[in-house]
């Protein structure tokens, strides 16, 4: 059997769960912001337009 953990302790994980998720979200965009700046570059270097699929967290932009 497991002793319930306290409301307090509850309260510290959830927050530290909520941190780390927003660091998380963050560290995915500045990848995906690398990624596009380092295909750009490629893009320039050999002189031609890459194909892209469709970016479905894009919004269409």
């Amino acid at each position: 059997m497991t002793v319930p953990a306290s409301p307090d302790a509850l309260a510290r994980e959830n927050t530290y769960l909520r941190q780390r998720n927003a660091q998380l979200q963050t560290d995915v965009a500045e990848l995906g912001a690398e990624v596009e700046r380092l295909r750009q570059i490629v893009e320039r270097l050999h002189g031609r337009t890459a194909m892209r699929p469709p970016n479905p967290l894009g919004g269409g932009q």
